[in-house]
């Protein structure tokens, strides 16, 4: 199986649709497909359900598809640092699903493990429980929170090889694993495809049988916040 393709448009041909849900891989624009991203502003597809940490920023990340009103839903963790995000959901336009962030990585990991639902005690007592089932375990109470599973994902990392094993860098990493576990159909966009066999079985951190398209490209990695200091 071919895995590898010439550009973002072509690893997505055939793949999106109006109405899908997709999981995108990053954290701030920390390790964020970037330029599918770009290619999915391009397509024009619409009314789409996002499930990542956040929304990038205003002219960044799925912040673009925010400002082409492409997306309909998120379901994320954190909503700052995105002043058209929350411009849509405060005046109705666009659905938020709040998650802890660690029930968000949790609801992708389970998802791509074929675990339908888990029990957690973060969210007990607030917004976040509500309308969820409840149980008790030795003595404590737990919320049941659903396994995501994504018509698609999309994922950047740092090196892969044609099989599709991949390798992040450092904070990278991050929402990228459990996002392309959820997918029924997963892209990655990697900065180097190597040889196969050239990668250390040791050093891959998801193995090729998640991903399903791979592309390689020159990736911009904007910093989301800088801060300086004078020099000395």
């Amino acid at each position: 199986m071919d895995k590898v393709f010439g550009s973002a448009t072509e690893a997505l041909d055939g793949l999106l649709r109006d109405g899908m849900f997709i999981a995108a891989g990053g954290f701030g624009l920390c390790g964020i497909p970037e330029l599918l991203l770009n290619a999915i502003r391009e397509a024009g597809t619409k009314d789409l359900t996002f499930a990542s940490n956040n929304a990038g920023v205003d002219d960044f990340g799925i912040g673009i598809l925010l400002q082409t009103r492409q997306v309909r839903k998120m379901i994320s963790s954190y909503v700052g640092e995105n002043a058209e995000f929350m411009r849509q959901y405060l005046s109705g336009e666009l659905e938020l699903e709040f998650n802890p962030q660690g029930t968000l990585a949790e609801r992708m990991r389970a998802g791509g493990c074929g675990i339908p639902g888990f029990y957690t005690k973060t969210g007990v007592g607030t917004l976040v429980a509500e309308g969820k089932e409840h149980k008790e375990f030795d003595g404590e109470t737990y919320i049941l929170e659903r396994g995501l599973v994504a018509d698609l994902s999309i994922v950047k990392a740092w090196k892969a090889d044609d099989t599709g094993n991949l390798m992040f860098r450092k904070t990278a990493r991050n929402f990228n694993p459990p996002a392309a576990m959820c997918g029924k159909v997963c892209v990655a966009e990697v900065e180097e495809i190597v040889p196969r066999g050239a990668l250390d079985p040791d050093t891959i951190h998801l193995p090729g049988i998640y991903v399903h398209r791979l592309i390689q490209g020159a990736h911009e990695k904007r910093i989301e916040q800088r801060t300086t200091r004078p020099a000395a």
